[in-house]
């Protein structure tokens, strides 16, 4: 698969639906029928023959319920409502909505709207016998095409991550792999137990076979849930963790009670790092959708990175005392800096009300610019109150045990305090990776915000189906 498809979204094209105006209904019930393009255009509100139909229905029996459906052919209205037929009087009303967006030109109708490039000649083909075409057309400048991400396998499951804080510009880098790596990354970090951490993963494959019942609703979110436990699991061996301190695996890296501030550090780093690739990728997304203007001067584009990355450079001087080298940090800061009041007074335009406005963005920049890597210590904080509680718990019950009732005793503490940290650290655990994620990172790589790709489609029934 070319690596483009994994970060970009899928070539949109402008186009024209034409049609004869006699056969408008049939070039929209095909439309519906496959389900790839979206019209432009603000949908009137409901009229006619069909709503009122629909309303006498309102207060009788009905049949075939559901969600709106169209018939291949003409309804007869005065039947679908004699009938209770309200799903098929529902999409008549919604094709007449839609069929209103349509500009008349004598003898023909023309709909605008987008749909992906790869679509246009399977819809041409699918159009031809109604004597219906798709034209392509050249975008006019403001016009920003919707966002259709591809349907990567890897990148699905995690989706509604990133959708749920917003939809990417057209010409966007598609952050959902950055997601993938950083929400597994710094959940498994927080949450390292060997036992914790499959036992989570077994959980999510439970989920996955959830079809219906109570939680097939959330069954696709199995892989997030699988991936977060391995992820756990893999802590818990750097971490010599497995339900608590039992020795049950080898320490391969460094016990967090023991070790904290190495944790620290190394949480701060994992947090540099992934911070440095959400400017790359919020550099590129202005690049493209502002000019190099807005990807130079933006606090969250070339300027805040360089200040970043000299900021770094002068702490890793400062730790291995090389004054050299926190020189040089400095003065790559002090670009970066230049770069940043240069972008905001730009943007402020004249008069002191500007220059003020600048003055305290500029301060506020800086303060969230640091801010926002302390806030990366909280990986190491909840690793490390991950491990303090199961070191409690096996301590504890390691001193009830001894004789029957102790070892009752001893069991009962070591499974309940157990299953009360897995239930309590991985909600808290998921809930401090979307905040890192949605504040530290999303932050930096959304330049704007897109609309989803939201085509016109509705089942459509053929007269054997509807009888």
């Amino acid at each position: 698969m070319p690596s483009a498809d994994l970060v970009l979204p899928a070539p949109m094209s402008r186009v024209a639906v034409v049609a004869p105006t006699s056969g408008a209904r049939a070039c929209l019930v095909e439309l519906a029928r496959a389900g790839c393009v979206e019209l432009t255009g603000n949908l009137p509100p409901p009229e006619g023959e069909a709503v009122e139909a629909l309303r006498r229905l309102g207060g009788r029996r009905r049949t075939n319920g559901g969600e709106p459906a169209l018939l291949d052919r003409p309804p007869d209205l005065a039947a679908l409502e004699r009938e209770g037929r309200s799903r098929l009087l529902s999409g008549e009303i919604e094709l007449q909505r839609h069929a209103r967006l349509g500009l008349p030109h004598h003898s023909f109708t023309a709909w605008l709207g987008w749909t992906p490039a790869t679509e246009v000649g399977p819809l041409n083909e699918r159009l031809a016998p109604l004597d219906s075409a798709v034209v392509e057309l050249t975008p006019p400048p403001w016009a920003e095409p919707p966002t259709q991400l591809r349907p990567v396998p890897i990148e699905q499951p995690f989706r509604p991550l990133v959708q749920s804080y917003g939809t990417s510009r057209y010409r966007d880098v598609d952050p959902t792999l950055f997601t993938v790596v950083t929400f597994v990354v710094m959940f498994g970090m927080m949450f390292g137990d060997v036992g914790h951490g499959l036992l989570l993963a077994l959980i999510g494959l439970w989920l996955r076979r959830r079809r219906v019942g109570r939680f097939a609703g959330i069954s696709h979110l199995w892989v997030i849930v699988t991936a977060a436990g391995l992820s756990g699991a893999a802590f818990g061996l750097l971490y010599g963790e497995a339900f608590g301190p039992t020795g049950l695996v080898p320490t391969l890296w460094l016990d967090p009670v023991d070790e904290p501030i190495k944790l620290l550090v190394a949480a701060l780093g994992v947090g540099a790092v992934m911070l440095t690739v959400s400017y790359v990728l919020g550099i590129v997304n202005r690049w493209r959708g502002g000019g190099v203007r807005e990807a130079v001067f933006a606090q969250f584009g070339v300027a805040g990175l360089v200040v970043l990355v000299g900021a770094l450079v002068v702490t890793g001087g400062v730790y291995f005392d090389l004054p050299a080298v926190v020189i040089g940090g400095a003065a790559v800061a002090l670009v970066g800096l230049v770069l940043l009041a240069v972008g905001l007074v730009l943007d402020a335009g004249r008069g002191a009300a500007a220059v003020t406005q600048a003055v305290v963005e500029f301060v506020d920049a800086v303060i969230r610019l640091f801010s926002n890597v302390i806030s990366f210590t909280r990986l190491a904080a909840f690793g490390l109150m991950h491990a303090a509680v199961g070191a409690i718990v096996f301590a504890a019950a390691t001193a009830l045990w001894g004789g029957v009732a102790g070892a009752v005793a001893a069991a009962l503490v070591f499974v309940a305090g157990n299953a009360l940290a897995f239930a309590l650290e991985g909600l808290v655990t998921g809930v401090q990776a979307l905040r890192l994620e949605y504040y530290e990172l999303y932050s930096r790589v959304f330049a704007g915000e897109g609309h989803a790709f939201s085509p016109w489609t509705m089942p459509v029934l053929s007269s054997e189906e509807e009888s």
